[in-house]
């Protein structure tokens, strides 16, 4: 996958479109990732022992394809690119071509 767990994310589909934030999880046999603070949802937790039931909420998988990464340097959504350096694989950004 070309997002890693770090990377800043801008929403572009959904009901969170606009939105942006880190990446959690990265889920790749599924394509999707998990951003802070998007797609939440509530969860209806039992009471166990001595706690009591609650409602928590917690962020649940986007696709890879309703994420555009940000760039560090320009700051713009982007896609990202590869370029090989002697044995290295490096990821740039596709608008200003720096490395990411």
């Amino acid at each position: 996958m070309k997002l890693k767990i770090g990377d800043t994310v801008k929403v572009t589909l959904g009901k969170d479109r606009g939105k942006t934030g880190k990446i959690e999880r990265v889920l790749p046999r599924t394509q999707a990732v998990v951003v802070a603070g998007t797609n939440m949802y509530k969860k209806h937790v039992k009471r166990s022992g001595d706690k009591a039931g609650q409602i928590v909420e917690l962020p649940r998988p986007l696709a890879v394809a309703k994420v555009a990464l940000i760039c560090p340097h320009c700051h713009q959504p982007t896609r990202v690119g590869y370029q090989i350096e002697k044995t290295k694989k490096l990821r740039i950004c596709r608008k200003c071509k720096a490395k990411l």
